[in-house]
């Protein structure tokens, strides 16, 4: 096994081929920023590059609320991080990219919280979705997947969305568009209307081919950029069939749909959704995803894949090179038991490690993730598993090590991964040797109801790793944790008066870090927390802001 300090090593090279690979597009290496869920398309949730926040100064006394942005509506997609962007006669400003499910975008300036550009993504005479008679998305649906930025060198930032709407006469739509990031405007002719079909005899086909109906779905995992294209995914409304498992995509310049695949053609099901986790890839071409319930056949064909070309309830890895196809695969022996009875591996975000050496010097390249069934799986990337009636023939599953299951992904650092399952406390378990403990070897003394949560993870270059987790209440509880030991550092409760509450808790929001500050999500805005001398010095230099609209309204609370 490599020492601890070449396993830091190789974790920060990892981090940062991952930040400027998958992330959108090269840029400058001395800039921040977020341009996609979870911090990379390997969906670590990790900076590594935060030098601000310790372990010594993220406590109730130096830490806390520094404002809260009001939107439009629930900001159930992970706000984004742009910096030093020039926005024409205003200055150059590190921005805030933040959807609401009122199909609103907002660019705020990510320091001071004034509001720098509001745009809607509705056509005239369109409203945003209802919520199709489905609570996971209401009273609306509007935009709740992830974004998605492109900053190529020299480049100001296209920002990628898909937007839900109807229109007076009850038809329904969904679009992408790429906007602008220094004014919100369209780009590219956009946007553009999302249709497809793929030959099957599944869900809703007809001639020969599955429809996609833009009424029956919603965009709920977060939107990927990789490979000179972006790729988008389709989740259900609670299960109302019918429906299929779809897997889009599209060209980030001129909009023009380039690929499809459905993972459930001549079958149903099989939906796309990772409770808003985005698609994971490893950047030579490989696309890894853990599908929802639905159809798998299990007659195979001499490949080992189902002989319908039907996936449901699987790990899958898509190969993007000629079009996107099933290249591998892993399905649980009880996989159509679990499947039938709603108990499906897609509730949950995979995630991608970085390569590791056995006892024996191999290496290994694996993936991560689990469901509602509780059960831990580490597949080897080259070769999953495939699928086998009597046994799973995968690296590694650690068995009911998650009670209450998976909505929600996990993060990675310092070779361990942290799960924050539904119910119970985050849990961190860690590689040895390419080989994960079958037992946590720490736990937060607190549990999370329902979902559970999706931390996200700071540290500077493999030191002050602090671990960052939001709770669903009301009010909504950021709880920050040494990531070593999972003891508490602080939480938005522990200041008298309430002066850290920002709001009601999202079952959606992963938190965000950057540049010293945390930005967390909630039904109404987004908390933004921070050193107190830090948003002190902010008031000083810009005083309470707000742009004279209530749906933009900065809250600035009193005192440290």
């Amino acid at each position: 096994m490599p020492s601890p300090k070449v396993s830091v090593l190789h974790l920060i090279a990892f981090t940062f081929f991952v930040l400027c690979l998958f992330a959108g597009g090269s840029r400058r290496a001395s800039s921040q920023e977020v341009l996609t869920y979870h911090n990379n398309n390997a969906r670590t949730g990790l900076n590594s590059s935060e030098t601000i926040l310790t372990l010594g100064n993220v406590n109730s006394t130096s830490f806390g609320k520094l404002f809260v942005l009001t939107v439009d509506g629930l900001v159930d997609a992970e706000p984004l991080y742009l910096s030093a962007v020039p926005i024409q006669g205003n200055g150059t400003h590190n921005l805030l990219i933040v959807a609401t499910e009122n199909d609103s975008v907002y660019a705020f300036d990510a320091d001071t919280g004034s509001l720098i550009w509001q745009i809607t993504t509705l056509g005239a005479g369109e409203t945003p979705s209802d919520d199709r008679g489905c609570s996971q998305v209401t009273p609306e649906i509007g935009i709740t997947s992830t974004p998605v930025i492109s900053r190529p060198t020299g480049s100001n930032g296209v920002i990628y969305v898909v937007a839900m709407s109807k229109d007076t006469s009850g038809n329904y739509y969904q679009r992408l568009h790429a906007l602008n990031a220094t004014t919100g405007n369209e780009l590219y002719k956009g946007p553009v209307e999302i249709a497809a079909q793929y030959p099957g005899t599944g869900d809703n086909s007809s001639g020969g081919y599955v429809i996609f109906d833009p009424a029956q779905y919603k965009e709920r995992s977060g939107l990927m950029l990789v490979g000179g294209e972006v790729y988008l995914t389709w989740a259900s409304h609670c299960d109302i069939r019918p429906y299929t498992g779809w897997v889009m995509g599209y060209s980030p310049t001129t909009l023009a749909q380039k690929t499809v695949i459905n993972v459930t053609p001549n079958g149903n099901e099989g939906a796309v959704w990772g409770s808003g986790a985005g698609l994971t890839s490893d950047g030579d071409g490989n696309i890894f995803f853990l599908d929802a319930n639905g159809v798998f056949d299990t007659t195979l064909n001499s490949e080992g894949f189902p002989s319908s070309g039907d996936f449901g309830n699987a790990f899958i890895r898509l190969t993007t090179k000629g079009g996107l196809a099933v290249a591998d695969y892993f399905e649980m022996d009880n996989g159509v038991q679990e499947s039938d009875s709603d108990i499906d591996l897609g509730s949950g975000g995979a995630i991608l490690l970085p390569a590791m050496k056995d006892a024996n010097g191999n290496s290994w390249e694996l993936a991560a993730g689990a469901g509602k069934d509780g059960n831990l799986y580490v597949v080897n990337r080259n070769a999953m598993g495939e699928f086998n009636p009597n046994s799973n023939n995968i690296y590694q599953e650690l068995a009911g090590v998650l009670p209450g299951g998976m909505w929600a992904m996990p993060a990675y650092a310092d070779g361990r991964l942290y799960f924050g399952p539904q119910g119970g406390p985050i849990l961190a378990f860690e590689f040895k040797k390419a080989e994960l403990g079958t037992k946590a070897v720490a736990q937060t003394s607190n549990t999370f109801g329902y979902p559970g949560t999706t931390p996200s993870i700071s540290s500077n270059a493999g030191k002050n790793i602090i671990v960052w987790a939001a709770e669903n209440t009301n009010p909504a509880v950021l709880h920050a944790y040494n990531a070593s030991t999972l003891v508490e550092l602080y939480n938005t409760n522990q200041a008298a008066n309430g002066r850290d509450q920002f709001g009601v808790g999202n079952k959606f929001i992963t938190p965000m870090i950057i540049n010293g500050k945390v930005y967390v999500g909630t039904t109404t805005g987004v908390g933004v927390f921070g050193l107190l001398s830090d948003g002190a010095e902010k008031l000083k230099t810009s005083g309470t802001e707000t742009n004279g609209s209530a749906a933009s309204s900065v809250v600035i609370p009193q005192g440290k």
